[in-house]
């Protein structure tokens, strides 16, 4: 099977082309933009290998979309192209339209057009499955869980872009027939994360002795999903999802925020002691970011029960090897602190930033 692959070169997306390259039966056609957060270097090791394709594409160029169409061929599109960070959404919201909601429409159009002129088992078989987020729900009490009918309820211009995109994408498929599936995922961890994230934030602050912070008091929850099992269920849903439906996928995972820096202090006590005491000594409770949801919790019943998916790889275990991993791969991320980010605080403005 060829797959098209929007963003690639990101976290999840250089996570799930390695899991589909193991299979022998898969080649990828990787269409990234490459901006901050693509890493071309994720993927290194499938420079040569013939069944990797890389294209230096913007999907919200109406012209590339359709010439990629064209010239590959693709039997699925597994679109993860976006702007991911919140607190960069909120710095700088139009970015986020663009690529999520104008880059989604180019990519739904061209999509569209290649599928009108497939036949046979090539129809049949097509599918555009498209990844999205928890945050689109908006914010749980105290208990509770997100399931595929909760109603859309996005906070922060992230969230809201994130939302918009889903909408049309299931606005393709009822009004053109484009055979599309969602899925919405909670947080995902592991390696080759750009280091804005939580978890590789948390790291490299505490490892290059800075300040670790944390939001608030700390006490805002997440599910948190191992990138493996997630790139694990969307093989699944591509593979045996149906078309028009959504599929929730969670860690089963739960863990404030102010908890999880404690337990990658506790791993890096062990691993990386650190000569000043404790790294928990470095946590330091900065003011909250605008609009931060409280808590985010998945129930994955329907593709637990339906597609046979559910989570492989236990929390503690992944989260100690992703820990390992930042330690190990101090290239990787050092490279992009060489470059335009060097771990500063975002979205923590009071105005819109248009640019």
């Amino acid at each position: 099977m060829k797959i098209l692959v929007t963003g690639g070169c990101g976290f999840i997306g250089s996570n799930l082309i390695r899991h589909l390259l193991a299979s022998t039966i898969h080649s990828i056609v990787n269409v990234d933009k490459l901006t901050y957060a693509g890493n071309p270097n994720s993927l290194a090791q499938f420079a040569d290998d013939p069944r990797y394709t890389f294209c230096r594409l913007d999907i919200a160029d109406p012209v590339a979309m359709h010439d990629v169409f064209s010239r590959h061929a693709p039997d699925a599109v597994i679109h993860l192209a976006a702007e991911s960070h919140v607190d960069r959404s909120i710095d700088g919201p139009a970015a986020f339209i663009e690529t999520n909601v104008v880059g989604t429409f180019e990519l739904l159009t061209a999509a569209t057009d290649y599928f009108a002129q497939l036949t046979g088992d090539k129809a049949d078989e097509f599918r555009l499955l498209h990844v999205s987020t928890d945050e689109v729900f908006g914010a749980l009490g105290a208990t509770g869980q997100f399931t595929e009918s909760t109603a859309y309820d996005p906070h922060s211009p992230y969230s809201a872009t994130k939302a918009a995109s889903d909408h049309l994408v299931r606005a393709w498929h009822t009004t053109y027939g484009l055979p599309t599936i969602v899925t919405n995922c909670s947080n995902n961890y592991g390696p080759y994360q750009f280091p804005e994230k939580l978890i590789p934030l948390m790291v490299i602050k505490a490892i290059s002795g800075q300040p670790m912070p944390v939001y608030g008091k700390g006490e805002n929850v997440r599910d948190w999903l191992y990138v493996i099992d997630h790139a694990r269920a969307i093989n699944r849903v591509l593979t045996a999802g149906v078309v028009g439906q959504t599929y929730n996928i969670g860690g089963d995972s739960e863990r404030r925020n102010l908890d999880l820096v404690l337990s990658v202090c506790a791993i890096l006590d062990e691993l990386h002691p650190r000569a000043g005491g404790p790294y928990s000594d470095l946590i330091e409770f900065v003011a909250d970011r605008p609009g931060h949801d409280f808590r985010y919790a998945i129930d994955s019943t329907k593709i637990r029960t339906e597609l046979g998916w559910e989570p492989k790889f236990d929390f503690e275990t992944s989260l100690r090897q992703t820990v390992q991993w930042y330690l190990t791969h101090r290239s990787w991320w050092q490279a992009i602190l060489d470059g335009n980010y060097q771990l500063e605080r975002l979205g923590n403005a009071t105005t819109t930033n248009k640019s």
